[in-house]
């Protein structure tokens, strides 16, 4: 039977704090939670574009990530029932990463043309099992890093999961030039096994407390938790903030790769670039969130990095500007990826500050649960105001769509004074 996986308090300090097994574990998981999500949002778009699927439709398409935004509503399933032999947390892992691998390869064999309605049903199924991964990998990592531990692992998740779209959003585009999309999805599949693998590999990390006996104990234990902490003013702004911090953001790149393509890009342009300014600009944004958390800690690090992703949204913008200025003008590639370099390197900073914020704002004896509904709270903005991107741009154009983004990025930030100030005393873990 497997060991736990256990979670040493001791202070690790120098560069083995950041290039240790359980840091390599949040990387392999990183790109292995965000890769069917880039897929959705990625991919799908770019391959509805081609197909000249109608730019409203396909921004509706951001609707299938509903369950992104329930996924806390099945959470305290997965954290009171497991699978036998492989344990609480590397069972479901198991199960969802080869469900996924399974429906990701399937979607190649039908037409957006005339199988629209079963592209949108595969769709659906891909983001419920997406969500269900991120629901046990989120524990499992919560349940693997101590609290000193969380920004820089959270850094490293959360850039690895930037760099996996990578496959989707570079490499399956460079290959849809070249080959069938059967083919494409086939091979973009086959990114799920480096998580598959690692899954086998590790071991269950420590238990804090008794987990869930009951069905009943693992729904109701959770939110009464979160509201008793600190009230229930206090925990309706945690829940505000959460919910506004990257919704400017994420409205900004639901419709990034159509955006591309609109301004005159070829898909092996938007590929090769893609890779070349994103790949740098993730890789340094991973190894330098890691750093700048551990020295500044989570709080200031939602300060900073927040800044960096609300000004990264005004590339697009000038982008949009500088197209609509020239027309006749052949777009400028280096533009292009000074652009997107800015938005992987930003906004993945912020999104680690961000994830890194909702771990520690988690108790340990209800992991799943808890850390579900924050991150299912998150996912409002990439669901239902993504969808209404496609008749925004249609009724603003892209310059201005790009401003609008921009001003609802602040709210967020505005928080920040209540939710996580400056010169706060880090706390410690709830438990």
């Amino acid at each position: 039977m497997n060991q736990p996986e256990v979670t040493t308090e001791k202070k690790v300090t120098g560069w083995s704090h950041y290039f240790n097994r359980r840091m390599m574990i949040c990387v392999m998981f990183g790109f292995t939670s965000g890769l069917p999500l880039f897929i959705l949002y990625n991919l799908l778009s770019a391959w509805l574009k081609s197909e000249q699927v109608d730019l409203k439709a396909i921004g509706l398409f951001a609707l299938v990530g509903f369950p992104y935004t329930w996924k806390f509503l099945w959470s305290p399933f997965m954290d009171r029932f497991h699978f036998p032999l492989l344990g609480r947390r590397r069972g479901w892992m198991f199960f969802s990463q080869m469900a996924l691998l399974a429906a990701i390869a399937s979607m190649g064999f039908f037409s957006p043309l005339t199988d629209l309605p079963v592209i949108v049903f595969l769709a659906g199924v891909i983001a419920f099992l997406s969500a269900s991964q991120d629901i046990v990998i989120d524990a499992y990592r919560r349940e693997l890093l101590s609290d000193d531990e969380q920004g820089s692992g959270t850094a490293l998740f959360v850039n690895a999961y930037k760099i996996s779209t990578l496959v989707p959003g570079s490499l399956s585009l460079i290959l849809s030039d070249f080959m069938s999309w059967q083919f494409v999805f086939a091979i973009t599949a086959l990114f799920m096994l480096p998580g598959v693998i690692t899954t086998l590999m590790i071991r269950e990390p420590t238990i804090y407390g008794e987990p869930p006996r009951s069905l009943r104990e693992a729904v109701v234990e959770p939110f009464k938790e979160f509201i008793h902490r600190s009230g229930w003013s206090h925990a309706l702004l945690v829940l505000a903030f959460i919910f506004l911090y990257k919704l400017g953001d994420s409205m900004a790149t639901a419709l990034a790769t159509p955006f591309y393509m609109e301004l005159g890009f070829t898909r092996t342009t938007i590929g090769l670039v893609a890779k070349n300014a994103g790949l740098w600009a993730s890789l340094a944004g991973g190894i330098l969130g890691a750093v700048w958390l551990e020295k500044t800690g989570v709080n200031r690090g939602l300060w900073i990095f927040g800044v960096g992703q609300a000004v990264a949204i005004l590339g697009f913008a000038l982008l949009a500007q500088t197209s609509a200025a020239t027309p006749d003008v052949e777009p400028s590639t280096l533009l292009l990826g000074v652009v997107i370099g800015l938005e992987a390197f930003a906004v993945g900073l912020g999104t680690a500050a961000f994830t890194a914020f909702i771990a520690t704002t988690t108790d340990q004896r209800y992991t799943a649960t808890q850390f579900a509904l924050f991150t299912s709270l998150a996912a409002v903005p990439r669901t239902f105001f993504n969808a209404l991107t496609g008749f925004i741009v249609a009724q603003t154009g892209w310059f201005v769509f790009f401003l609008i983004c921009f001003a609802l990025a602040l709210p967020g930030m505005l928080l920040l004074p209540k939710i996580a100030p400056w010169n706060a005393v880090p706390k410690q873990n709830h438990q």
